[in-house]
C-alpha cells in the first residue's frame, strides 16, 4: 500500500470528547501516567478506540510483537493517544479517510563507514548483513542497509578481519557513524592457487588443499559432494580398491591417515562398507587435506591428515534442504537461536524399502569373496538386508564478541544381516554391525586483538561386531573390535607484531582398544584389551612478509607415550615463496608417529566385509609407526593457466605385515619393517570463464623392507606406478556438467607357481607381476531451478564407469580341486547410475 501524507487527526474527533475520555479512563486506564499496561493487548486496545471514536484501524498483527502500551493523559484526544502510541512503539499512523487509519512499521535503516582500526583506511567490499538483507560496502567503506526491527543484530565480515556484530541500538540515528574493524592478527593461511581443479578447491600457502563446499562445483561421476571421493581427485591420492574406506596417500594405507571431524578423531570413514562417505556433505562445509608439513598441534596420520569442519558462523536465518538419491534419503536444517544456531543433518539408506540399480551395483561390488557370495551349494544366503544411517549435530554459540562455543555430536551405523537356511529346521542369522558415536566440545576466547586461547575436548567410540553362523559345523563365531578414545587439547595463539605468530599447547589422549573372538563349538574365547595414554607439548612459529609473498611456519611436537615410556620429538616445516609475479615455491617437511593401526588376521574375519581391526602398538610385534616426509614444488599461475609440479620422498617405519593385506606367501607372516615412497605429481589446469579443464599425472615408486622375510625388499602392495586423471567442468548459471577419465597402471601381485599336496600354494617372487591397467570414464550433471518463497529445486544425474569396463582391483589364489591354483579376481564397480532430487529452503 502506498504511503499517504497524514491528515489532521483532531477536527472531526472533538465532539463529545470529554464524555468519551471520561468513559475511556474509567474503563481502561488505572495506572499512573506513562506506566505500561499489562491487562490489554495492543489489538484489544485498538478495538476499544475503534468503538469509542468510530474509526477503523488497518494493520498486520505481527507488527505489535514486543510492543508496550503507554498511559495517555487524562484528557487525551484520539490524536494525543495515537501520538503516544507512535512514540512508544515506533509505528506510524496514516489517516486514509475520516474513519480509516493504517498502522505500519517504519523501515529502519542503518548507514555507516567501515574502516581499518589501525590505519583508518576504508574497507571496500565488506559484507554487512541484517536478517535477510545483505549489502557490500563501496570504495569509501560506506554502506546503507534496511534493518527488520529494533532487536536486529548487524554482522560485518571482511576477508582477513575479525567478524564484528553490533545490535541496532549501537548505531546513531541522526548520522552515519564509523565502524572500525580489526585485522586478523593470527596469520591464518591464505589462498595461493585458487580453483586448483575446479571452483571451491584451493591450495593454501601452508601446503593445505582446501575444499569449500559452499563454492564447490562438480566432479565427474559424483551426483552429490561426497567428502572422501572428492579428495581422491587430487594428485597423489587414490584408492586401490575403489572405496572411501581405503584412501591411499603416496603409498600409505588408509589407517595411516588422520581423519578429523570438527577436531574429533574418527576411526570409521565409510557407509555401505566403504563405497560412500560416512560424513554428511550437507553439514560438512570445509575439508582440509595435508599430505605433508602438518601443523604441530596435530598428531597421528603418518601418511596424511584429512580435517573436516562444519560452519563456524552463527546463522541469522533458517535454511535447510531435503533430498533423495538412489542410495539414501537425507535432510539438513540450520536453525538460528538468537546468538546461537543449530545445524542438524541425517541420512538413511533406501535399501530396506526399495532395491535400486545403484544398490544392486554396490552390492555386487562389496559381496565379492565374502560370506554373502561364497556359500556352499544349497546353502546360499537368503533374506540379505543392508542398512545404514548417520546423524550429525552442531551447536554454535557466541555469548559475547570474544567467545565462541561449539558442541558436536555424530552417530553412524552400517548393518548387514542374512539367514543361512538349514537342510532341516530353522536357519540361523549372520550379521555385521559397524558404528561410531562421537561428541566434542570446543571453546575459544579472544582475550585481545592479538591473543586467544582454545580448548577442545572429545570422546569417540567405534565398534565392529560380527556373528557368523556356520550351519554345517553347527557353530557360532562372534567377533568384536572396539575403540574408545578421549582427548583434550589446550592451545594458545599470540601475534607478536604484524606478520608473526607463535602458538603452543598441550594435548592429552587416552585410547582403549578391545578385541573379542568367541566360538561356541568347540568352546573358545579370547578377549584382550589395551590402553595407551599420550601427553604432548607443541609449539609453532609462523612468519610472513608484509605482502604475504614469503611465509615460514616451523614447529615441534614432543610426545610421551605413558605405557611404553617412550619420548618422541617431531619437527614440522612449511615454507612458501612467491617470485616473478606468477611463480611460487613450496617446501614441506615433517616427522610424525602414530600408535594405532589396523591389521588383518584372516581374510574371512568379520564375514569378509570389513576384515580390518584396530590395535595399539606394543613396541614389540606391533611397533609405533614413525614417518619422515619431505617435498618441494613449484607452481605457475596466470591468465587461467595453472602448472604445478611437486616431488616427494616418504619413509614409514614400524609397519606390520598383517597391516598390509598380503594374500600370498606372506599372508600369515608376523614381521615388522618399513616402506619408502618417492615420486612426482604434475598438474595442468586451464579455466575459461565457466569452463575448467585439467590433466594430472602421478609417478610413484614404493618398496617394502622386511628383514625377517626371505625377500627383504619388494614392491609395495599399493604401488600404483603411473596414474593419469583428466576432466572438465562446465558451470554456466544454474547448470553444472562434469566429465572425466581415470587411468592407472595395475597394482602388483604375487603369481602362483603351483599347488602342493597339502593344498598350500607356492608363489613366485613377491609382487613380481602387475594387474591389467585400470580405466574408468565418468559423467555427471546438475541443474537448479529457483522457486517461489526463497526455495530452489536441484536435479542431478551421475554415471560412474559409463563404459562398463570390468577393472581388476585385486588378484589372489586358492587351492584348486585338480591340484592347480585357481586365481580369484576382485572387480570394480560396473556401470553405476545415480540420481538426486533435492529441495532447498533459504
Amino acid at each position: 500500500m502506498s504511503e499517504v501524507a497524514p491528515k489532521s487527526l483532531s477536527d472531526p474527533l472533538k465532539n463529545n470528547r470529554l464524555a468519551c475520555i471520561a468513559l475511556f479512563l474509567l474503563c481502561s486506564f488505572v495506572a499512573p501516567a506513562q506506566e505500561v499496561r499489562t491487562d490489554l493487548t495492543f489489538p484489544e486496545f485498538l478495538s476499544r478506540l475503534e468503538r469509542m471514536y468510530g474509526v477503523r484501524f488497518n494493520y498486520e498483527p505481527e507488527i505489535f510483537t514486543g510492543k508496550q502500551l503507554p498511559e495517555p493523559p487524562e484528557d487525551a484526544s484520539l490524536e494525543t493517544i495515537l501520538e503516544a502510541l507512535a512514540s512508544s512503539s515506533g509505528l506510524t499512523f496514516h489517516r486514509l479517510s475520516d474513519s480509516i487509519i493504517t498502522i505500519e512499521r517504519p523501515q529502519l535503516r542503518v548507514c555507516g563507514y567501515l574502516l581499518n582500526k589501525d590505519t583508518s583506511e576504508p574497507l571496500a567490499g565488506a559484507t554487512v548483513q541484517a536478517g535477510r538483507e545483505a549489502v557490500v560496502s563501496d570504495a569509501r567503506g560506506y554502506f546503507d542497509i534496511a534493518v527488520p526491527d529494533q532487536q536486529a543484530v548487524l554482522s560485518f565480515r571482511y576477508l582477513g578481519y575479525r567478524t564484528l556484530e553490533r545490535a541496532y541500538g549501537f548505531f546513531p540515528m541522526e548520522s552515519c557513524g564509523r565502524i572500525y574493524m580489526v585485522q586478523e592478527e593470527l596469520l591464518l593461511p591464505e589462498i595461493v592457487l585458487s580453483g586448483f581443479l575446479v571452483r571451491g578447491l584451493d591450495k593454501l600457502d601452508d601446503g593445505t588443499y582446501r575444499i569449500d563446499f559452499n563454492a564447490f562445483s562438480l566432479l565427474p561421476g559424483l551426483v552429490e559432494n561426497d567428502v572422501l571421493q572428492a579428495v581422491q581427485a587430487l594428485p597423489g591420492i587414490s584408492s586401490v580398491n575403489e572405496t572411501v574406506s581405503d584412501i591411499n596417500i603416496r603409498g600409505g594405507t588408509h589407517d595411516q591417515n588422520l581423519i578429523l571431524w570438527d577436531d574429533i578423531k574418527m576411526y570409521q570413514s565409510g557407509h555401505f562398507f566403504g563405497l560412500i562417505s560416512m560424513y554428511n556433505p550437507q553439514i560438512t562445509q570445509q575439508v582440509d587435506l595435508r599430505k605433508n608439513g602438518t601443523r604441530a598441534e596435530y598428531s597421528d596420520g603418518v601418511s596424511g591428515t584429512l580435517s573436516m569442519r562444519t560452519s563456524s558462523e552463527v546463522n541469522r536465518q533458517f535454511k535447510g534442504n531435503a533430498g533423495l538419491n538412489l542410495i539414501d534419503a537425507s535432510a539438513y536444517a540450520d536453525i538460528p537461536l538468537g546468538r546461537s544456531s543449530v545445524q542438524v543433518a541425517g541420512r538413511k539408506a533406501l535399501s530396506p524399502f526399495i532395491e535400486t540399480p545403484t544398490y544392486s551395483s554396490y552390492y555386487d561390488r562389496i559381496a565379492q569373496d565374502t560370506e554373502l557370495s561364497d556359500r556352499p551349494a544349497g546353502n546360499e544366503a537368503s533374506d540379505i538386508e543392508f542398512d545404514f544411517y548417520d546423524l550429525s549435530l552442531r551447536w554454535l554459540f557466541t555469548p559475547g564478541d570474544k567467545d565462541l562455543v561449539r558442541l558436536n555430536f555424530l552417530a553412524a551405523s552400517n548393518d548387514v544381516r542374512f539367514t543361512e537356511p538349514a537342510a532341516q529346521g530353522p536357519g540361523r542369522e549372520s550379521n555385521l554391525r559397524q558404528g561410531s558415536i562421537a561428541a566434542g566440545l570446543f571453546y575459544r576466547r579472544q582475550w585481545t586483538d592479538r591473543f586467544r586461547t582454545s580448548l577442545m575436548a572429545y570422546n569417540t567410540d567405534y565398534m565392529l561386531r560380527a556373528t557368523n553362523a556356520n550351519i554345517e559345523q553347527q557353530q557360532r563365531f562372534l567377533q568384536e573390535n572396539s575403540v574408545s578414545e578421549t582427548g583434550i587439547r589446550l592451545t594458545a595463539d599470540n601475534s607478536i607484531g604484524r606478520g608473526s605468530r607463535i602458538s603452543g599447547g598441550y594435548h592429552y589422549t587416552e585410547t582403549k582398544i578391545t578385541d573379542l573372538d568367541d566360538v561356541d563349538n568347540p568352546v573358545f574365547r579370547r578377549s584382550e584389551g589395551n590402553l595407551m595414554r599420550a601427553h604432548a607439548l607443541f609449539a609453532e612459529w609462523a612468519l610472513s612478509s608484509r605482502d604475504r609473498s614469503t611465509r615460514l611456519q616451523a614447529g615441534v611436537r614432543a610426545t610421551y607415550l605413558e605405557q611404553l615410556e617412550r619420548f618422541i620429538p617431531e619437527p614440522r616445516l612449511s615454507f612458501s615463496q612467491q617470485f616473478l609475479k606468477h611463480f611460487s615455491l613450496e617446501v614441506l617437511g615433517e616427522f610424525k608417529h602414530q600408535y594405532t593401526s589396523q591389521t588383518i588376521n584372516f581374510q574371512n574375519d568379520f564375514l569378509g566385509l570389513e576384515k580390518r581391526r584396530w590395535q595399539l602398538s606394543d613396541d614389540n610385534e606391533t611397533p609405533v609407526l614413525t614417518s619422515k616426509q619431505g617435498s618441494a614444488g613449484i607452481a605457475y599461475s596466470h591468465s587461467g593457466w595453472l602448472l604445478n609440479g611437486e616431488g616427494f620422498y616418504k619413509e614409514v617405519q614400524g609397519i606390520a605385515t598383517q597391516s598390509q593385506g598380503f594374500q600370498d606367501a606372506y599372508q600369515f607372516a608376523v614381521e615388522s619393517g618399513q616402506y619408502d615412497a618417492y615420486g612426482a605429481e604434475l598438474l595442468v589446469r586451464k579455466q575459461f570463464r565457466e569452463l575448467s579443464a585439467w590433466l594430472s599425472y602421478t609417478y610413484l615408486r614404493s618398496t617394502y623392507s622386511f628383514d625377517g622375510l626371505p625377500e627383504p625388499e619388494f614392491p609395495n602392495n599399493l604401488e600404483i606406478r603411473h596414474t593419469v586423471s583428466s576432466g572438465l567442468t562446465y558451470s554456466p548459471n544454474r547448470l553444472q556438467v562434469s566429465a572425466g577419465v581415470n587411468w592407472h597402471s595395475g597394482r602388483p601381485y604375487s603369481p602362483a607357481l603351483g599347488q602342493n599336496t597339502d593344498g598350500s600354494i607356492t608363489f613366485n617372487t613377491a609382487n613380481s607381476s602387475r594387474l591389467p591397467e585400470y580405466f574408468r570414464a565418468d559423467l555427471s550433471a546438475r541443474y537448479q531451478w529457483e522457486l517461489a518463497g526463497d526455495m530452489s529445486l536441484q536435479l542431478g544425474l551421475a554415471l560412474w564407469n559409463i563404459t562398463g569396463r570390468k577393472n581388476t582391483l585385486n588378484r589372489f589364489y586358492r587351492a584348486g580341486p585338480d591340484g592347480i591354483p585357481e586365481p580369484v579376481d576382485q572387480l570394480s564397480l560396473g556401470f553405476t547410475p545415480n540420481m538426486v532430487l533435492r529441495l532447498y529452503f533459504n
